[in-house]
């Protein structure tokens, strides 16, 4: 075995002015301190790089420090308020679906058990007065017509029709409106037709001039166009059961033609439109 050599501080110097001690000399040759170099005193410095530091699970601390133990519990809290929130949205969305789907199913039932359909219209005569005097223009007229108008509602076998008040009728010519009335109200049960009366009044109506050569042109010839527009709030009623659909408004216009501008002219019905956009089934 190698004996180890331990470094040993080196003897002061000397001074010149002090002889050596005696038998230095025969010391100095047989044996000499030996003096490392200073850069073996320093550290060592670990070379550059990455250290990965593995500690064991054992001494991994779980738990947080008491200064910081509250802002943890907050931080952990989050997740679970998100997670709760999250849900809530998709409960709240897949609940507003089955309600969407479901009444789009009771409507589609609905519609294949009782078959709804929109009612026609017609106008059967026109009573007219007020209308005869069309010699100036500066004459203002105050027309009164009597319409008799029909409801039909024969291709509902199990849908009834309520007639709600509230609703107006008008008669125009050429634009120009020459009378209205309210549009009664009742009830239509199903395949049945009613006919019923409507009084319209008008008053402070002014004709130009070229109108009235035209007005006075047709009756003439026995053939006066007129629009009859009605606006009705209406609810159906499905069978005999307490079934029944919310109030909206249905718009007819029936373009008719009088053969005459006084008295009980009859009417010749050339088409009736009816509108109701807010039902799908009902155009």
């Amino acid at each position: 075995m190698a004996d180890r050599v331990h470094p040993m501080p080196a003897p002061p110097s000397p001074r010149p002015d002090q002889p050596p001690p005696a038998g230095a000399g025969a010391a100095a040759t047989e044996t000499t301190p030996l003096q490392l170099h200073p850069s073996f005193n320093r550290p060592l410095s670990p070379p550059p790089g990455t250290y990965i530091v593995q500690v064991p699970k054992d001494q991994v601390l779980r738990v947080p420090p008491p200064d910081r133990a509250r802002r943890y519990k907050k931080l952990a809290a989050r997740p679970a308020r998100r997670r709760l929130l999250r849900r809530a949205c998709c409960c709240a969305c897949a609940a507003f679906l089955i309600l969407i789907l479901l009444a789009a199913a009771f409507a589609g039932a609905a519609y294949l058990v009782f078959r709804p359909r929109a009612p026609t219209f017609s106008v059967a005569s026109l009573s007219i007065r007020g209308l005869n005097n069309l010699s100036t223009s500066s004459t203002t007229l105050s027309p009164e017509l009597d319409a008799a108008v029909r409801a039909d509602n024969g291709r509902n076998r199990k849908v009834g029709i309520e007639y709600r008040g509230g609703g107006s009728v008008t008669v125009s010519y050429a634009g120009e409106r020459l009378a209205a009335g309210p549009w009664p109200a009742f009830r239509q049960p199903p395949r049945n037709v009613t006919a019923f009366a409507v009084d319209m009044r008008g008053q402070g109506v002014r004709l130009t001039e070229e109108q009235r050569r035209r007005l006075a042109a047709e009756r003439a010839a026995g053939a006066v166009p007129m629009a009859v527009e009605a606006r009705v709030p209406v609810r159906l009623r499905f069978g005999k059961t307490v079934m029944r659909t919310w109030t909206v408004d249905v718009k007819a216009r029936c373009d008719v033609a009088v053969d005459r501008l006084d008295g009980n002219a009859t009417a010749v019905n050339r088409g009736c439109r009816v509108k109701v956009r807010p039902l799908w089934w009902w155009w």
